[in-house]
């Protein structure tokens, strides 16, 4: 197994994310660290290791790039990109291992969320009640775009998957995880393994802080159509240069909510192709219909709350969005937009 780890000026969380590569119990253990033009000591922290692991010191780019060059200079069967201020647990190694088929494209994990101070906040992420077969992350890909996984840290990789795909170019967006994501349904089997509890370091820090920035919901949006414009093309079912069909993107609940959010907080900003107000709000009555392993009281939350972010007056538009992406409640939703 390869553990790709990128980090820029995380200095002070990366030391645990290295010591818990190198604590994995498995005999083969692969630990690749690339420093993305950090500003801070981080590589006087990498150089402590010495021949432990496989360092490499880049330019500062963007996070895909670094990722793309850990990975070339790895060579395990499995690759797990840890995120630099996250952590693994000592199992993962031997349970993905366990779990590995021969057309198993990528194994993901629950997370748990914890903070800086190492105190865990919430329950383990993705629920999974009971864990979805691969035919059903499937066939949740293929029509909504979308499927319960955790973020980066929390998937193991097949290498002749990501052989298929990599080196990534701007195509694929910033961040590879979102490309690896997207595209491991359309290649093999995703098998979803319940229990082993990912760290996931929850701080200021993030880029996955929502509430932070009121620009970073249509972000998402772009993000969305970029990686599922990649994944469809990796996989052959579109051309290079060719179209895509992205209507499966409208009926992605998760990105519902981004596509309603988007409208009211920055609506001079590019959405969907042909999105519209009246498309939103159809979609929203529509949503609880569309296939995905939420429960069917979450569905009509979910419908309940685009539609209200749709029409009340701005100034509870900011308040809904609290209600919605606070961290007591992300916590709990599984979907991918981990990046």
């Amino acid at each position: 197994m390869s553990v790709v780890i990128t980090n820029f000026d995380y200095a002070h969380f990366l030391p645990d994310a290295l010591d818990s590569a190198l604590a994995l119990d498995w005999p083969d253990v692969e630990v690749v660290v690339v420093d993305n033009g950090s500003t801070d000591r981080s590589w006087d922290v990498i150089s402590r290791y010495g021949d432990r692991v496989i360092a490499l010191s880049t330019a500062h780019g963007q996070q895909r790039e670094a990722a793309n060059a850990g990975f070339a200079k790895s060579s395990g069967d499995v690759v797990v990109f840890l995120d630099a201020d996250d952590v693994l647990p000592p199992e993962t190694a031997r349970r993905v291992v366990t779990a590995l088929g021969p057309r198993t494209s990528k194994v993901q994990l629950q997370m748990q969320r914890f903070d800086a101070t190492g105190r865990r906040t919430g329950g383990p992420f993705p629920r999974y009640r009971p864990p979805p077969s691969p035919s059903a992350v499937r066939h949740w890909t293929t029509t909504t775009s979308a499927y319960p996984t955790p973020p980066g840290s929390g998937n193991a990789y097949a290498r002749w998957f990501l052989e298929r795909i990599l080196p990534a170019g701007p195509e694929a967006g910033d961040f590879l995880d979102s490309a690896c994501l997207a595209s491991a349904p359309l290649h093999g089997d995703v098998v979803s393994l319940p229990g082993v509890l990912v760290g996931y370091r929850q701080h200021p820090g993030q880029d996955s802080a929502l509430l932070a920035d009121p620009t970073r919901v249509s972000r998402e949006v772009e993000r969305a159509r970029v990686r599922w414009r990649f994944a469809q093309r990796s996989a052959g079912l579109a051309a290079p240069d060719g179209p895509v069909d992205e209507a499966p993107l409208f009926r992605s609940r998760e990105l519902l909510q981004f596509r309603s959010a988007a409208a009211r907080l920055t609506p001079a900003e590019p959405g969907l192709p042909g999105d519209s107000r009246r498309r939103r709000l159809a979609d929203a009555l529509r949503s609880p219909a569309w296939p995905g392993p939420e429960p069917l009281g979450d569905r009509l939350a979910i419908a309940a709350w685009a539609l209200l972010v749709q029409t009340v007056p701005d100034a509870l538009v900011r308040p809904l969005l609290r209600l919605r992406y606070a961290p007591a409640v992300r916590r709990a939703t599984g979907t991918w937009f981990g990046r």
